[in-house]
């Protein structure tokens, strides 16, 4: 009996370490997409498409840059329509937006495209004062909000881009609080899910040495690609695929 009885115990042992297993090897195939500040989730179309032909279930949030905290509201939203792990992508400030949402169980990893990926305690202004980006175009209105002169655009944050899509971009543009700047971040998800980031060369958003610095700093595995702040949009390709590495790299 007592043979019997320790017999089904390491068969049930063995069926819960299987399944366990089994769970791990699920392909992540949810890939929910953030979109930063001064930009809207339509940049992210071209990208969209590949990752859609790729096989995967594309998800893109619109936050309402009212607050960070409203920003992660929004983005866990998404998260909680997914079925299975999510691989979580955040440009520009949505870097911090995902460095907040991804503490979510259901978020597997995290891709940073020229994004910020802040320590505890940063802020978009403590980071960007560390190593300044060029641009010195964004501008405040009377209310609070932040917006990026439309006559730098182009320049700034989507120089590979053709100057008119450039120009309509300016224009749809969401305006992020400013508070939103000097709101500290609470515990990243970077420290306890492994991350991937992109370095845009010819970023002058965000400078690609404070990017470089914060991706070492994160131990995230990276890549460089030549381009602008707007890389996801004007380098697709090399951002879809550079995604796609990583949620399979997750599904191994």
């Amino acid at each position: 009996m007592l043979n019997k009885t320790l017999a089904t115990f390491a068969v049930g042992i063995a069926l819960s370490f299987a399944a366990q297993s089994s769970a791990l090897a699920q392909p992540v195939k949810n890939i929910v997409l953030v979109h930063g500040a001064f930009a809207d989730g339509s940049g992210w179309e071209p990208v969209t498409r590949i990752l859609d032909k790729a096989g995967y279930h594309v998800s893109i949030v619109q936050e309402p840059q009212t607050s960070l905290a409203d920003d992660v509201a929004a983005t866990q939203r998404i998260l909680n329509q997914q079925h299975g792990k999510s691989l979580l992508v955040g440009h520009s400030y949505g870097g911090f937006i995902i460095s907040e949402a991804g503490a979510d169980p259901s978020v597997a990893g995290l891709v940073y495209v020229a994004a910020f990926q802040p320590e505890k305690g940063d802020t978009l202004v403590s980071l960007s004062s560390k190593i300044p980006q060029a641009s010195k175009g964004i501008t405040e209105t009377p209310d609070h909000f932040l917006y990026l002169k439309p006559e730098v655009f182009h320049a700034d944050f989507a120089a590979d881009l053709p100057k008119k899509q450039a120009d309509f971009m300016a224009r749809a543009q969401v305006m992020p609080a400013a508070a939103i700047f000097s709101t500290p971040l609470s515990e990243p998800a970077w420290k306890t899910k492994p991350s991937w980031a992109v370095v845009a060369t010819q970023d002058r958003a965000i400078n690609p040495d404070l990017e470089r610095f914060m991706a070492k700093r994160a131990n995230s595995t990276t890549v460089e690609i030549k381009g602008s702040h707007a890389v996801y949009a004007s380098q697709p390709e090399k951002v879809a695929a550079f995604i796609e590495k990583a949620a399979q790299s997750l599904s191994k």
